[in-house]
This record gives structure tokens, C-alpha cells and sequence, in this order.
């Protein structure tokens, strides 16, 4: 499967962004589907994770304000961002998980797409 993220931009403090993770070349629906991201300087961490089953998990930063969610008839997954922050401002990127089981480790994911920027202005 290949990833093609997509929705990234510059946006003011307290505005919404919706990335896109399309996939190619097979289905999304047996995978779980991860973001992460990437700020300058930092490690890459994770945003969200959506599972096969649609169960999600967030990272601890994102306290309600993302939502991860899936289009398996579309194969695409999508990541809500509502209320950005300034801190949000990094290269986010999408993989792709073979077990299904959302992971918050990177090591768990096999198959990674390009990244998308988001800038989130002050």
C-alpha cells in the first residue's frame, strides 16, 4: 500500500485543518492507520490512531481537540484539527499498521507517506 497525506497549510491560532491520508494500490480497511508528527528540533510522536475495527487512540496533548477518522469506501482516513495551537505547527505524516491494532508505537507501522506541513500562526 502507498500513503499520500494531503491538507496541510497555514492557519491562525484557533483554526481548524482537516489532513487526508489517501491510499493506493491496496485497502485501507484491514490496516490500522497512524499520524504523527514532526515539529524541528523534537522526536517524531504520535497524533492519533484509528484501527481496523475503528477503535482510536489520541495522544495525550490532543485532549479532544483532533479526531481521527476513517472512509474505508473511500480508503482514506482523516484527521480533524480543531482549536491549533502554535505548538501543532509540524510536519505531520501518516502509516499504515498491517495488524489492525492501533499502536501508538512507530515501530509498529510498516508503511509511512510523505508529510503534509501544518503552520499554525500566532
Amino acid at each position: 500500500v502507498q500513503l499520500q497525506a494531503s491538507g496541510g497549510g497555514l492557519v491562525q491560532t484557533g483554526e481548524s485543518l482537516r489532513l487526508s491520508c489517501a491510499a493506493a494500490g491496496r485497502t485501507l480497511s484491514t490496516y490500522a492507520i497512524g499520524w504523527f508528527r514532526q515539529a524541528p528540533g523534537k522526536e517524531r510522536e504520535l497524533v492519533a490512531a484509528i484501527g481496523s475495527g475503528g477503535d482510536t487512540y489520541y495522544g495525550g496533548f490532543v485532549r479532544g481537540r483532533f479526531t481521527i477518522s476513517r472512509d474505508n469506501v473511500k480508503n482514506t482516513v482523516y484527521l480533524q484539527m480543531r482549536s491549533l495551537r502554535p505548538e501543532d505547527t509540524a510536519v505531520y505524516y501518516c502509516a499504515a499498521e498491517s495488524s489492525g491494532w492501533a499502536s501508538d508505537s512507530l515501530s509498529s507501522y510498516d508503511v509511512w507517506g510523505q508529510g503534509t506541513l501544518v503552520t499554525v500562526s500566532s
